[in-house]
């Protein structure tokens, strides 16, 4: 699969030389916006061609060993080329689900917004066990978070959170968190202990900074000012910099509250609605197409994606791939990579 049509690697070494010529053109930085992304792609594909080069190189050497074990069977040898052919397979597994994030907007950062559904301080809570997930998932994968808007809960937890996401690929990987993330459990917040159910929704984004073809009227435009406050309540700011946008066409709601500045907050706000109305201009196109192919199944925003049961037993199930684990702990501390990694098979 990896050598076939999907990653041809003289091809993708020809492109890689061919950046190189451009980066060494003197007139290269003179477009810093270009120069950033032919520097990025250039050490995404360099990144992709040495894994599989390194591997390949690795199976043929061992290519060796297994032409012993014809020869003469031998318990260490066979028991050191099971233990590599398991390392190869998840080495393999990583690259594909790696050369799967083909799509337009795939390798760009991202913006993961959570809200809190109905339920108050349970939801509220489920929420913030949702921010602190994601975070933990970045950590792991060396992404960078910045939370543009905060809104903490009445007693706990948080109404909503908006973090940007900086590192490669991080749009393409989660994509497949947006929807309704449900949660059972025994309330802590219960005097009587009874079992709850939660709701919170995750939208996820492309954070487009470029060719982003949306003309925006002024007049469709509600901007409304306040004072910042950062997490917990605390004041950020002692002057009405934090900025909210309306999009009264489509009711779309953008705040930001993390800049120093009133024109810094909209700027970024500005960015933030002109990526969600392009992808929605994604979004209604593809849904017209279904319908010209005669698709019945469409994934709405509201539709239950994923299950996190704590009681009566233990099990994290998502509905649209099946994949299920009963490590709950593991899972909330941000190890969600099987249930990223099957979304993208299953698309």
């Amino acid at each position: 699969m990896i050598y076939g049509g999907l990653f041809d690697i003289d091809a993708k070494k020809e492109e890689i030389l061919d950046l190189e010529k451009e980066m060494n053109a003197p007139s290269f930085w003179n477009d810093k916006e270009r120069a950033d992304e032919i520097i990025s792609k250039l050490s995404d594909l360099k990144s992709r061609v040495e894994g599989i080069s390194s591997l390949r190189d690795d199976i043929s050497n061992d290519l060796d060993m297994v032409e012993l074990l014809k020869e003469e069977d031998n318990a260490d040898i066979r028991e050191l080329l099971n233990d590599k052919i398991k390392t190869y397979e998840e080495s393999v597994e990583k690259l594909e689900v790696e050369l799967l994030l083909d799509g337009e907007y795939d390798e760009c950062d991202c913006i993961l917004e959570v809200h809190s559904g109905a339920g108050g301080t349970e939801a509220c809570d489920w929420a913030n066990m949702l921010y602190r997930m994601y975070v933990r998932w970045c950590e792991r994968h060396n992404y960078k978070v910045e939370v543009i808007d905060y809104l903490a809960g009445e007693e706990v937890g948080i109404k909503s959170v908006t973090i940007s996401i900086k590192g490669h690929n991080a749009y393409g990987y989660l994509k497949g968190e947006k929807g309704i993330h449900r949660l059972v459990r025994l309330s802590p917040f219960d005097t009587n202990h009874k079992r709850h159910t939660s709701f919170a929704s995750i939208d996820v984004i492309p954070e487009i900074k470029k060719n982003i073809d949306i003309v925006i009227d002024e007049k469709d435009l509600r901007i409304d000012v306040y004072r910042s406050s950062g997490h917990g309540g605390q004041g950020v700011n002692t002057t009405d910099s934090a900025v909210r946008i309306t999009h009264i066409p489509t009711n779309i709601v953008v705040t930001c509250q993390n800049g120093r500045s009133q024109i810094q907050n909209k700027e970024e706000a500005m960015t933030v609605l002109k990526s969600k109305l392009k992808l929605l201009e994604i979004e209604k196109q593809n849904n017209q197409l279904q319908e010209m192919r005669g698709e019945q199944k469409n994934i709405e925003f509201g539709s239950q994606i994923r299950s996190y049961v704590l009681h009566p037993y233990s099990m994290i199930k998502d509905h649209r791939t099946n994949v299920e684990s009963s490590n709950v702990d593991k899972i909330l501390d941000g190890n969600i990579d099987m249930y990223i990694n099957a979304y993208l098979k299953r698309r």
